[in-house]
C-alpha cells in the first residue's frame, strides 16, 4: 500500500463527492490516501474513467508509488494534455501528449 494523490481540474461536482468518500481532500481538488492498495486505486480510477468518457470535461491526474515505473512513480491522466515520465540518460522528464 502506498500514498495515492489525485488532482482534479474543472470536473463535474460528482467527482468531488466520490473522491471525498474514498480519500482525504487536503486542499481544493487535491485528494490523498496514505495507504490505498492497488485494487481500490484501480476501481476508483475505473469509476473516474467511465465518468470522464461519458462527459469529457476537465482533467484528472493520479500519482502513486510504483517501483516498476520510471522514477518509482506511476502516473495516470484523464483529459488533456496527457503526461508520462520518461528516463533520458538518467534524467526524469515529463512528456506531454497534445
Amino acid at each position: 500500500m502506498a500514498l495515492t494523490v489525485i488532482v482534479t481540474r474543472d470536473v463535474a461536482d460528482r467527482y468531488r463527492g466520490f473522491l471525498a468518500s474514498v480519500m482525504l481532500e487536503v486542499a481544493p481538488t487535491v485528494y490523498i490516501s496514505p495507504r490505498m492498495d492497488a485494487g481500490v486505486r484501480k476501481r476508483a480510477w475505473k469509476v473516474l474513467s467511465d465518468w470522464h468518457n461519458s462527459e469529457p470535461r476537465g482533467s484528472l491526474v493520479m500519482i502513486w508509488r510504483d517501483v516498476n515505473e520510471t522514477g518509482g512513480v506511476g502516473i495516470a491522466t484523464l483529459g488533456a494534455p496527457s503526461r508520462e515520465l520518461v528516463d533520458v540518460d538518467g534524467l526524469w522528464l515529463t512528456r506531454r501528449w497534445l
